[in-house]
């Protein structure tokens, strides 16, 4: 066991918590269950560490065995980083009869032919998902292993999660894909988070939400009396409006937790103040991002609340109810 595969086992037991360590080392297997048994996980950390480490090193595991433990530890702790879809576009007419061992012997073939020192590493879950593991080399030097990048598809989908990808290997990584998923192009969906079952269910609807077009159940009638002011019965009114239409564009149910949206804009500027944006010809072009803990949640409780103008704007329902969010809105409206 060299210092590689060493320090590899040293940061990875930092990462894993105490709580699933002996968990994930049976799910392992590379150590005999007698080994495991001597493992006493009542202890401190550093010395479990380092009686793992000292069994590892009796059993002469490799980097190669210290890099299937991450990928389990990984693969059943998907919520971390920072994930970042992508989506395929135009797939060739037998893109959807592409099975796991063709994906695996075309992505590693393509992917090291773009890339010298690549060590892959492409692992079927049990939700179908194909998980893959790259660690990059640089000229001449070995693949590192410690800043691995995460690549999760599902066949004969069109959608892709990355984590930990250098803008320097994104190329290199989205044309391996590209080429052995057989589609003509991928590009960026522009939503990311650290939640990736979130970004997953949004994206391929695997949660069960029904975005209705009407509200779901009557609204309960206000126990208010008759004798209540006018006023009070059209706010009242008013928010009943709001809940329905945010309703409506979000549904009422449990959201996809997703954290940032990027959009790009391109309309007419709106401000009697500024007569000289107000009075240009062309359309003024700018992005939009929107960040929050639970992005579509905000964005339905702004609209039930009436921060958010209803009907809902193309621009915040285009989320839920299409599932993307990379557009182009033009306004035309003059003089508005």
């Amino acid at each position: 066991m060299d210092n590689l595969a060493k320090h590899l086992l040293q940061r990875l037991m930092r990462r894993i918590p105490a709580s699933m360590l002996q968990s994930t080392l049976d799910k392992w297997g590379r150590l005999t269950a007698e080994k495991r048994k001597s493992l006493d996980f009542t202890q401190s950390k550093l010395t479990i560490t380092q009686e793992l480490v000292a069994l590892c090193e009796e059993s002469e595991l490799t980097v190669k065995h210290i890099t299937e433990l991450e990928m389990i530890y990984v693969t059943e702790n998907p919520n971390q980083g920072m994930w970042h879809t992508f989506q395929l576009l135009d797939p060739e007419d037998d893109a959807h009869s592409v099975e796991l061992m063709q994906f695996k012997e075309q992505f590693k073939s393509h992917l090291s032919e773009l890339k010298r020192n690549v060590s892959v590493k492409i692992k079927k879950h049990t939700d179908e998902a194909v998980w893959i593991r790259v660690a990059w080399g640089d000229g001449l030097s070995r693949p590192n292993h410690l800043k691995a990048t995460y690549v999760v598809h599902y066949l004969q989908t069109p959608y892709v999660f990355v984590n930990a990808l250098s803008s320097k290997n994104k190329p290199l990584l989205l044309q391996a894909l590209t080429l052995s998923t057989k589609h003509q192009q991928i590009k960026a969906a522009n939503l990311s988070g650290q939640k990736l079952t979130a970004l997953r269910d949004l994206l391929m609807r695997q949660y069960q939400q029904v975005f209705p077009t009407k509200y779901p159940s009557p609204l309960p009638e206000s126990d208010q009396s008759i004798s209540k002011l006018r006023i009070e019965k059209v706010q009242a009114e008013a928010s009943a409006n709001r809940h329905r239409m945010a309703g409506e564009t979000f549904g009422d149910g449990m959201l996809p937790a997703l954290q940032s949206a990027f959009f790009q804009l391109e309309t007419k500027f709106k401000d009697p103040t500024n007569e000289a944006m107000t009075q240009r010809d062309e359309p003024f072009i700018c992005s939009v991002k929107f960040s929050s803990s639970n992005l579509l949640e905000s964005l339905r409780h702004c609209a039930s609340s009436g921060i958010a103008s209803t009907p809902v704007t193309p621009l915040l329902s285009s989320i839920p109810l299409k599932g993307r969010n990379y557009f182009v809105i033009t306004n035309n409206v003059p003089n508005a």
